[in-house]
This record gives C-alpha cells, structure tokens and sequence, in this order.
C-alpha cells in the first residue's frame, strides 16, 4: 500500500532536505505534494534523482486523502494549518518548535523514545524535536541505559543553516566582503557571523537564557527523562552545514569511558570515531549529507563523580530535521497505520 505524503515548507532547507530523504530512503508514497506560502506557488522541487513537483498553494490545498504530512513552516503557519490537516485525516510530523511541549503531542526521536509515538492519536500530530537536542539524546540514551544520567552540561556550535536559506547567504556575503573589503551587513543575525561566533541562538528569556537553551532543557526531560538536569549555552558558529555539541555528563552509577563507547557502538543511529591522535575526531564539514550522529573525544571527567565528556556532530538538515522525520513516518506506516 502506498500513502499520499505532502511536504510543507517544500522550498525551504528542511523542505528540500524532506523530498531527498523521502526518495533516498524509497518511502511508500503514490504521490508526493510540495506545499509552500502563495509566492512559492508554481516553482520546481526536486523528488529524487529524476523527479520534478510543482509547488501548490498550503492556504488552498485540501488535506482530504492525506495519509502523512511533513511540515516544516513556521510556528506561526502550523500552529494554523497543523490542526487542519489533522482533521482531515492526515498525521502531520510537524518540525517547528509550535507542539513541542504540548503534552497531548508526542515529542519523538525514533531511536530514543518509539514508544511515546502511540499517542499520535489524540491530536493527530506529532513533534520533531529541535536539531541540537535530537543529535544530544540520540548520543545519551545508550549512556542512560547502562549508568542513569543525572546532570547534562552541554555547549552547542551550530551551524547557520539552522536558521535558513537567508542566515546561509549572509555567511557567504560577509565572507565575500571580508576578502574584498565591502561594508559588512548585518541582517539576519544580531552580529557579524563570518569569521566570528554569536553565543545567542532564538531570544533571551527572562533568567538570561535564550529560548534554544530552553528548549535544548525541556525536550531533553520530555523525550530521555524528566529527572535529568540540563543545563546549555548555544552558539552559532560560522559553518554551513552540521552542529557540533561539548557535552558533560554526570551518572548516579560508576561508567568508564571504554564501556561508554562500547555502548554508542551498539547505538542505532550513533557512529564512535574516537582515535586519541591529531585528526581522530570528527567535524562538521565531514558529516554534510550523512545520517548518523556522530560522537568523538570520548573521556573520563576527573573532576566529578561518574562524569564523562564527549563531543558529538550531525548533518542538522538530515538527522537533526528531515531524516528523524521521515523516520517517524517509516514508524507510523510500520507500527500504528497499518493497526
């Protein structure tokens, strides 16, 4: 049986990003729709090697015989049409921070938590989680399993793809000006990015936090366990593609680093490049275009009980936005749609 499957957001990064995964992993789809805002209506997404989609109107589309959406818009456009689509029939696995923590929503991460996907019912929406916290719990849930994390400390890198197509073409024209001495314009974010690092991802809240240091937080709780304690500093950092994460964790048990990484070793999802030598790690533009998350620098941390740091990088389009989405939908089609 195949499913009628519509993107949202189909001409931006995760969009884009959703169409390719969707034809590299042979999703059983009849029909893909592209869907974006009226401006985009009528421009060619590429499905796959050979195929070209149409983009159609998400204000006039009629979600009626939808199976699954993968959205990717906006808050502010799935807080509208999400609920719509879910009415129709469709289950929409929805990217933006909108139904995160709403508890009637599940917040999944496939190779985490599978089992919180069987309350897709009730809303007939579920959440992918934000990209930074995706790649962390992928990488804790093995050490969770075997040594009960009790504190995360982690600090984020994140590439400026995370914040679109505009945030990647402003790294490109600073740079440009930068080598050709041009003024520096400063638009999409709030200080020069090109050869520089802006410790400020989202908008600050009112303990000093920003709101990607919250949701790193409370996504963390929701998806592993909400006794852990989680504690973030998130940075953008002049790279394109892939977010980079130096994380410390603290366990109620005792955990040696050569059993820590024979757990990520058995991960799903998770890949151990970890040589104590110059070049034995890895780095974000080693890992564009690819799905696992990967961990190096694995190491004891003398300076506390049943402490470990590592550091772990991910492609934040594929892993950390559209691969865990289409994941989940291999799930629904796999474990609920087929009930």
């Amino acid at each position: 049986m195949g499913y009628r499957v519509a993107v949202v957001g189909a001409t931006g990064n995760v969009g884009r990003e959703m169409l390719a995964t969707l034809a590299a992993r042979n999703f059983p789809a009849d029909e893909v729709v592209a869907l974006a805002s009226e401006k985009s209506v009528g421009r060619e997404v590429s499905f796959g090697d050979t195929d070209i989609l149409k983009v159609r109107d998400l204000a006039k589309f009629d979600f009626a015989g939808t199976d699954i959406v993968l959205s990717s818009p906006g808050s502010k456009v799935s807080a509208q049409f999400a609920p719509k689509a879910a009415a129709a029939g469709a289950v929409v696995i929805d990217n933006t921070s909108y139904w995160r923590m709403d508890p009637d929503v599940p917040l999944v991460v496939p190779e985490v938590n599978p089992q919180a996907l069987g309350g897709w019912r009730k809303k007939g929406i579920v959440a992918n989680p934000n990209c930074s916290t995706i790649q962390l719990v992928t990488a804790l849930k093995p050490l969770h399993d075997i040594a009960t994390i009790t504190r995360v400390v982690v600090a984020t890198y994140q590439s400026v793809s995370g914040a679109g197509k505009e945030a990647m073409d402003e790294l490109f024209a600073q740079t440009r000006a930068i080598y050709v001495a041009d003024p520096i314009e400063e638009k999409v974010f709030p200080k020069q990015i090109a050869f520089n690092v802006i410790p400020q991802i989202d908008v600050f809240m009112d303990d000093g936090s920003t709101k990607e240091e919250w949701k790193m937080v409370v996504e963390t709780k929701k998806i592993l366990d909400p006794k852990i304690r989680v504690v973030a500093t998130c940075v953008r950092v002049p790279v394109f593609i892939g977010h980079s994460e130096a994380v410390t964790v603290e366990f109620a048990d005792p955990i040696s680093a050569d059993e820590a990484r024979r757990a990520l070793r058995k991960a799903p999802g998770v890949t151990v490049m970890d040589r104590h030598e110059p070049g034995g790690y890895i780095t974000p533009v080693e890992v564009a275009g690819d799905d696992p998350v990967f961990v190096s620098r694995l190491r004891e941390d003398p300076t506390v009980d049943n402490g470990l740091s590592f550091w772990c990088v991910a492609d934040n389009l594929r892993k950390g936005a559209a691969l865990n989405a289409v994941q989940i939908a291999e799930l629904l089609v796999a474990e609920h749609l087929t009930e």
